[in-house]
């Protein structure tokens, strides 16, 4: 396995950079693919926890600002703290779409990475880089069986296409999961639907509706996938301007009820001031390109910014 790289640790926090977030060390999530399917990505996963820095410790990129045109490149994760075993998740949000990159959000079984004797359950939507009028709905299952090396996979093919340039503006994109279903939505309208009994695959997670059974995380991040034929090539010049931002403006969380099949609104983040709530935590962990670096989850201005950067070595 590859060895990973921890960023260091600052020796003081900037006001406007400190999180409210719990103390709970995190682990990173892994978007992989089934056997056969398109490539998709494929991040360093941790050895062990001792491989990670707990989020709540202040994380921020070095440079030596030597000059020399080689640089680090960094991306960010926002990373729910609640769990939940079904419900409508909703954000309000500007996406991110260059060559290379995945802009997303998404419902995760925090022990996932761990794979042998733990299952997979996850649930995405991603903008791929390879051009903001396109995403990617996705389920990803695997069972607790440490033979089994491929997780199955019904990512969305094709990709289906927004119409617009879902970078340029805010949109209303939403997950809903219930025990008989999973939906996704864009600006209130469903674009796709599965179904208990729909079956992919050969293992005991193939009814992968039925096969979601444990609590989940929701979470975002931006990235830069190795994956050329998934994202597009990143070369790192996309970020010459400036950061890249994906902007959340705000998110809604909502209960089901299994005996109505309805839905109740929990909780509302609207991003007020310069600190996350206490829903939130930040990923510090080696994603593909990049390094996610809570210094890139940025709240200001009513919003949740993660950013997509570089830094000169």
């Amino acid at each position: 396995m590859k060895t990973r790289k921890i960023l260091p640790i600052a020796m003081a926090l900037p006001v406007a950079l400190m999180f409210a977030c719990s103390t709970e060390t995190l682990m990173p999530p892994v978007d992989e693919t089934a056997e056969g399917a398109p490539e998709s990505s494929d991040a360093i996963l941790p050895g062990s926890s001792d491989a990670l820095v707990a989020s709540s410790s202040a994380v921020v990129p070095t440079s030596s600002a030597s000059g020399s045109g080689n640089y680090v490149f960094y991306g960010a994760e926002l990373s729910g703290t609640d769990q939940f075993k079904y419900g409508r998740f909703e954000a309000r949000m500007k996406m991110v779409s260059i060559p290379g990159s995945v802009s997303s959000m998404f419902l995760y079984y925090d022990d996932s990475w761990r794979k042998e004797d733990e299952p997979w359950n996850e649930i995405d939507i991603e903008v791929l880089g390879k051009g903001g009028t396109m995403w990617q709905s996705n389920i990803i299952t695997r069972e607790a069986d440490p033979s089994i090396k491929a997780n199955t996979s019904s990512e969305s093919k094709p990709l289906h296409e927004f119409g617009f340039d879902a970078t340029q503006d805010f949109h209303l994109f939403a997950i809903v999961w219930t025990p008989e279903y999973v939906a996704w939505e864009i600006d209130s309208v469903e674009i796709r639907r599965d179904t208990l009994g729909m079956e992919r695959g050969t293992h005991a997670d193939k009814d992968q509706v039925a096969f979601l059974t444990e609590n989940q995380s929701l979470r975002f991040n931006l990235w830069a996938s190795k994956s050329v034929g998934w994202v597009g090539k990143f070369t790192g010049e996309e970020l010459a301007a400036g950061p890249q931002e994906q902007v959340i403006d705000y998110v809604r969380v909502y209960s089901y009820d299994a005996a109505t099949k309805g839905f109740t609104q929990l909780w509302q983040d609207d991003f007020e001031g310069t600190a996350l709530s206490d829903h939130w935590n930040v990923g510090n962990w080696e994603m593909e390109k990049v390094e996610l670096s809570p210094f890139n989850v940025v709240v200001e201005g009513g919003f949740c910014k993660l950013r997509l950067s570089r830094e000169e070595e």
